[in-house]
């Protein structure tokens, strides 16, 4: 794992939080102050939580446990991605499906459903049906993609959830609290960091700071290749 630095911290803009009126009040003991109306992050705590964040997943990728990463954030997006290409984790990042988790056994049959259909148009089996069927289908699997693409490996609930942006995604998260999912991630200045069992205090919007800390995640994990910046960022 690259060493992580409160001098990095900085200049990833991961210590800017939410303008002072939009903020958690439960986010007090991680708030170093402000400046010109915007919340600043204590650097030290970030570090500090960053590290033991990295420790706990590390040791999860080498037990082969499952941790689903979920942001729907566009800027995160490939961010997301990496854990997926890189650590064969599973992702969301388009739509969360409601009861992914607390309903597993029947999105379990959609995923059965959903590599069926997949697997039709790769073998040529979807020509056994006529041109307009074929077109439904087509559509159906569209629609599947886009909710179960990412998680149609998981064979069950996973051991771990990380999320980049609790507020954002909070159906995710309290899906995983329910279950009592460990629930990791970035926590801003305008969330709740009791939803978390582990947050990492820190700017959830900026590029540069989601940059680096999925970055330091994955190669915390054993990925190899650090994301790079979207080109339209």
């Amino acid at each position: 794992m690259s060493v992580i630095t409160e001098k990095d911290i900085v200049q990833a803009a991961c210590h800017l939080g939410h303008p002072t009126p939009k903020w958690n009040p439960k986010m007090a003991k991680y708030i170093y102050g402000s400046q010109k109306g915007v919340h600043i992050f204590d650097v030290v705590q970030t570090k500090r939580a960053l590290e033991e964040v990295c420790s706990i997943l590390s040791k999860m990728q080498a037990e082969g446990k499952t941790v689903l990463f979920v942001s729907t954030k566009q800027q995160s997006i490939p961010y997301i991605e990496m854990f997926n290409e890189a650590l064969s984790q599973p992702i969301v990042t388009k739509k969360w499906m409601p009861g992914l988790l607390t309903n597993w056994n029947t999105i379990k049959k959609r995923i059965k459903h959903y590599l069926d259909l997949q697997n039709s148009f790769k073998t040529g089996d979807i020509n056994k049906y006529t041109k307009k069927e074929q077109t439904a289908l087509r559509k159906e699997l569209t629609k599947l993609d886009i909710a179960l693409g990412g998680v149609s490996a998981m064979n069950g609930v996973p051991d771990a959830l990380f999320v980049i942006d609790a507020v954002r995604d909070h159906v995710a998260v309290l899906e995983a609290r329910k279950l009592k999912i460990p629930v990791y991630g970035i926590c801003d200045s305008n969330a709740d960091p009791d939803l978390f069992t582990k947050c990492i205090p820190a700017n959830d919007d900026a590029v540069r700071s989601i940059e680096y800390i999925m970055n330091t995640v994955l190669q915390a994990m054993g990925g190899s290749a650090p994301a790079k910046k979207p080109d339209n960022n």
